[in-house]
């Protein structure tokens, strides 16, 4: 088998990112050197409970440090209508190792001074302040980049605005922060993540599967998110894990080299991403888009890891 690959994992815990911890924890194609913590679905506080739950439920020892509990510039906003209060749509876990003492910023820092050169991969399924911090106040790190994965943005339609996803919309001067760095970045965004519907038919396929405490607690998890309206009530999408899929299983998935900027002004478009998929710009690339998924490979993915 390949070296896992080393990866720090920025996250706020949010049900789709419990989804998305456990299946990293789980993947043995990673290892996961870090899990930091945003504020983000929810409050910062909470979300570091949630991510220590996750962390001890997935059965690894990985240091959890908290972070930024507010985006650079503006107020923080949860997502209560999905996650729920807690952040897990209600479902309690038992309490996890303590977290580790310390800012995100700093202990990714401390991970990159330690890495050889392109060997470390950033994922952020939250706003990007953590990520976007370490590498601001120490830009030579970036040359330990070997990757950075974003759940964030849409060419189209929004899911926070009618112009921005949550997470860019969260912090979205440090999302071009990021897109600035230098490093390669690759996009989730909201029209791939469609592609990853979670149907009460696909969780009954996956409970079906038997699997142990990891596989049950996601079934849970995924069983509680109320069914959006962007899919007609027929289920919702599994955004973040689709993240650690691209990681694990590239092969599920297409993509295009394409120019992003993001909207930093004031007004009803703050937080869009404007992606030139077909070059019309005639700008530079600066990230690779994930435009398809293969929908089922991705849930036989989440039951063979997670029930494994």
């Amino acid at each position: 088998m390949p070296t896992p690959r080393p990866v720090v994992l920025d996250c706020d815990p949010g049900t789709d990112d419990a989804i998305a911890l456990l299946l990293a924890l789980a993947s043995p194609e990673l290892d996961v050197r870090l899990v930091t913590v945003a504020g983000g679905n929810v409050g910062l506080e909470r979300a570091l409970a949630n991510a220590r739950a996750l962390v001890g439920l997935g059965g690894r020892v990985v240091p959890v440090v908290a972070g930024a509990a507010r985006p650079l510039l503006g107020v923080f906003a949860a997502e209560r209508a999905v996650h729920g209060d807690d952040g897990l749509a209600g479902l309690t876990l038992p309490e996890g190792p303590p977290a580790t003492p310390g800012i995100a910023a700093d202990a990714i820092r401390t991970v990159l001074r330690a890495a050889q050169p392109g060997s470390i991969t950033l994922m952020g399924i939250a706003p990007a302040t953590n990520l976007a911090l370490a590498l601001a106040t120490e830009p030579a790190l970036a040359d330990g980049v070997a990757e950075i994965v974003l759940m964030s943005g849409a060419w189209a339609e929004g899911n926070w605005t009618p112009a921005a996803e949550f997470n860019a919309f969260a912090d979205p001067e440090a999302l071009a922060m990021l897109l600035a760095s230098g490093r390669p970045v690759t996009l989730a965004t909201l029209e791939l993540t469609a592609q990853a519907l979670c149907t009460p038919a696909r969780i009954a396929a996956l409970r079906a599967s038997g699997g142990g405490a990891r596989l049950r607690a996601a079934c849970d998890i995924m069983a509680a998110v109320p069914p959006s309206r962007r899919f007609g009530g027929a289920g919702h999408a599994l955004h973040d894990p689709c993240a650690v899929a691209w990681l694990v299983a590239p092969h599920l998935f297409t993509t295009r080299e394409v120019h992003v900027a993001v909207d930093l002004g004031p007004g009803l478009s703050r937080g869009r991403t404007v992606i030139d998929r077909w070059g019309r710009l005639r700008q530079p690339t600066n990230a690779r888009l994930l435009e398809t998924l293969d929908a089922d490979g991705f849930f036989a993915l989440l039951r063979k890891t997670l029930g494994s």
